[in-house]
């Protein structure tokens, strides 16, 4: 195996002290407009509910220094930030120095209509390139933005001519404790990731307690065995200097060996608390007496606290003196609450200047009375110096951050004719992308794939052969090179079409959201499809709703699914997946049960996809291993609306009928046997076939809050008689389909799965928990008694 390579930091370039005394000075604005924009909030604008506003004061203040040298001064238009959830009041602070917020949003921070508690893509009207909130997943889709970005640039697809943007992430030392980030990294090794950097803000404090030093300590070796640069800030220059005086090193050592929760609680305790313990610990030195006698509690204070998070000539040292795309994380010594009456101080995270302390600072900065929104009040240079330097913010110039990209023309997919045979959903979906990765249409070029290591076992590998796999460098299919017979090619080259991902549904997850805002952040619009079973869809959850959340669109296909997976047991077998599908926003969900629906979901899928934002959105797919018999039929207008709106008469009922038997999925046979058998008892009785109880329940729904009249279920289920019974079926929770009772005004007789299932065959799993045709019959015959 080849040597470890560490990618040592280039030497610092000069920075001109003119610019570095305007950054100060507009830092210095930033940490006011921050730390006000959270008191007004809570003390300033009227409360009517009495619940705290919140607002992360002392996280705010940690990312000052970082935050106004990234945004005013190293950033390009072409580079997209993620940043860290609470430092949200200073990426608003400088998008208002910017000219890109508005004081009323300011105002309203945390209120209806105004600046989001955390930054939002689509709810923020300022330049916000990731939504974060949930921690951690704001880093680490950084990583998988930069390996979309890769994709979108080697194919030449991006309307950004520019060079690659770096991805960079504003990361609390605190979220490092989540696995996702660390499941990530991993993953960018493999795709040897380029063009990102990771700024940690090491203030060394989590919501609760102080990191853990023993921790964090091995935070850098492990960026560096993952193949990244690691750039420690640590020391303001003022300390560097007093280090390098006579018995200097003594103080550098002192510091050094100084715990956190010490450190922390020194900053807290001021010029005071470091000469006591100095003097206690280091007096015996001629050097550090001299540093003590010059130094008067304001300045010894300064001075112990001049970490090089806060430092600007060494904060901007670091960054500019990086060129190159190496993945690079910097970490920055912070003090929690920098500048604030509690900074320091173990219990600051939600903590909140009063409204003396909040007079005092205000006094010491030097903001007059009714000037508190003005951007340059108390500023230490000219107001015309400093809007001049924001004039000519490389961030701001003239360029597109935000774009539009063409939508992609659809048609009609290539659906193999199955109609009078036995086939899966999963098995249909495979044979439409390999059919479709044998065309040239601008469909075919334009899909991205991906999977967790399942993409043979969800039947993507005949895409895989026909289009490849992705990687920024060509690697050779080794297998083939030995001549080990394989039907699958599992060579990668910067011309392939599918992401090869290692088993982490967050990752899995990220890597769609990243792949789904490419329209928005590069200009190349990308349609991708990820596969993976649908149990884990749980594990990935998180991630999945964060890209939900900020409007991300892809297609989950989530394969094989339910109790028809059935030897492999309970710990593989879904249960909740179509109330999740119910449940999460952005998100249209479908079950279909033959490969003709299929076909039709994906295209209406492929286009949804496109759709502006408050019209379109990502689709979920719930498909299934087991074969049934396919419908022969032809699929006309009437039929494709009914799949894509959620439920259509397989059967249609007679006028006035006593009952009907609704499914979804895979139970289709089931339900079609039991049809057969009562109908010469229940003359009349319908067969509905619901495609998407998603779809069914979101029409339903707005239908009723907006008058509208009936909704889809309701004019479906018309012709039944008024106190008709439902049996419904579906290899799930029964939720997913019972509420079709209260949509319908008619009684419900629900069957499905709502605990653990586990091994057997279907005949076996489907009388044990009620899916057969058996049960079904006897849910006919409560329904007709009732």
């Amino acid at each position: 195996m080849a040597k470890l390579s560490i990618v040592p930091p280039p030497a610092p370039p000069t920075i001109a002290p003119e610019r570095i005394r305007r950054l100060e000075a507009l830092a210095e604005r930033v940490l006011w407009l921050s730390a006000w924009t959270i008191h007004n909030a809570n003390h300033v604008r009227p409360n009517r509910d009495g619940l705290k506003v919140g607002g992360h004061q002392a996280s705010s203040a940690s990312l000052v220094t970082l935050m106004t040298a990234l945004y005013l001064d190293v950033l390009r238009p072409e580079d997209r930030v993620a940043v860290k959830p609470h430092a949200s009041p200073v990426f608003h602070a400088l998008q208002y120095l910017l000219g890109h917020q508005t004081r009323e949003k300011l105002e309203r921070f945390r209120a209806f209509g105004g600046a989001q508690s955390y930054p939002s893509r689509t709810k923020d009207t300022d330049d916000v390139d990731f939504s974060t909130g949930s921690v951690g997943l704001g880093v680490a889709i950084t990583l998988f933005a930069s390996i979309a970005q890769d994709f979108v640039k080697l194919k030449e697809l991006s309307a950004d001519k520019r060079p690659p943007g770096r991805m960079v992430a504003l990361v609390g030392d605190a979220e490092l404790d989540e696995g996702n980030v660390f499941e990530a990294l991993l993953e960018g090794w493999k795709h040897d990731v380029r063009n990102l950097w990771w700024v940690i803000d090491y203030n060394r404090q989590s919501l609760d307690s102080i990191v853990n030093d023993r921790l964090f300590n091995r935070i850098d070796s492990l960026f560096e065995m993952m193949g990244w640069r690691v750039v420690t800030l640590k020391y303001g220059k003022r300390l560097e200097a007093a280090f390098a005086r006579p018995d200097g090193e003594h103080l550098r050592q002192w510091i050094d060996e100084c715990p956190n929760s010490r450190y922390s609680a020194l900053v807290y305790k001021g010029g005071a608390g470091w000469r006591e313990h100095l003097q206690r610990d280091l007096n015996r030195y001629p050097g550090i007496r001299r540093i003590l006698d010059e130094h008067d509690d304001d300045q010894l204070h300064a001075l112990m606290t001049n970490l090089a998070g806060h430092d600007m000539e060494a904060v901007l040292e670091a960054f500019h003196g990086i060129e190159d795309d190496t993945p690079t994380c910097f970490i920055a010594y912070t003090i929690k609450g920098h500048g604030l009456p509690f900074a320091g101080h173990k219990d600051n995270h939600a903590g909140l200047m009063n409204k003396e302390q909040m007079a005092g600072f205000k006094t010491k900065l030097g903001i007059p009375d009714g000037a508190e929104w003005d951007k340059f009040a108390g500023a230490k240079l000219p107001e015309a110096e400093l809007q001049a330097f924001l004039d000519q913010v490389p961030f701001a110039a003239a360029g597109e951050r935000q774009y539009r990209a063409a939508a992609v023309p659809i048609g009609d997919l290539p659906v193999p004719a199955v109609g009078g045979s036995k086939a899966s959903t999963q098995e249909g979906f495979g044979k439409i992308l390999n059919d479709l990765a044998g065309t040239t249409s601008p469909l075919a070029d334009r899909i991205v794939t991906t999977s967790p290591d399942v993409t043979v076992s969800t039947n993507l590998g005949g895409w895989v052969n026909r289009r490849g796999i992705f990687h920024r460098r060509e690697i050779a299919d080794t297998f083939r090179d030995e001549k080990v017979v394989s039907a699958q090619r599992w060579a990668m080259a910067p011309g392939g079409q599918h992401l090869e991902l290692g088993i982490a549904e967050h990752n899995l997850f990220l890597m769609l959201a990243a792949l789904g805002l490419t329209a928005p952040l590069f200009g190349a619009r990308l349609l991708p499809v990820g596969t993976l079973y649908d149990p884990f869809i749980n594990r990935g959850l998180d991630a999945l709703n964060y890209g939900c959340y900020q409007d991300s669109r892809f297609m989950v296909v989530a394969t094989p699914s339910g109790l028809t997976l059935a030897p492999e047991g309970g710990a593989h077998q879904s249960i909740n997946t179509p109330l999740i599908g119910i449940g999460q926003a952005g998100l249209a969900s479908f079950e279909p049960a033959y490969v003709d629906e299929l076909g039709v979901l994906m295209a209406w899928g492929f286009d949804y996809m496109q759709r502006p934002a408050g019209e379109g959105g990502s689709i979920y797919l719930r498909l299934s291993t087991r074969q049934i018999e396919q419908p022969a039929r032809t699929l006309t207008p009437a039929l494709r609306d009914g799949i894509v709106a959620g439920a259509y008469w397989l059967v249609e009922p007679a006028s006035g009928a006593e009952l009907a038997i609704v499914y979804c999925g895979a139970v289709a046979e089931e339900a079609r046997r039991a049809h057969q058998a009562i109908l010469e008892d229940i003359p009349g009785a319908g067969l509905l076939a619901v495609t998407s109880p998603d779809r069914l329940h979101a029409d339903w729904l707005l239908h009723r809050q907006e008058g509208r009249g009936p909704s889809h279920i309701e004019r479906l289920l018309a012709p039944l008689a008024p106190d008709a019974g439902l049996v419904t079926v579906i290899d799930a929770h029964p939720a997913a389909l019972s509420w079709l009772g209260a949509a319908g005004g008619r009684r419900v007789e629900p069957l499905g799965v709502d605990h653990f299932g586990q091994s057997g065959d279907l005949p076996d799993l489907y009388r044990a928990y009620g899916l057969d045709e058996d049960a079904i019959l006897d849910a006919v015959a409560r329904a007709c008694l009732a």
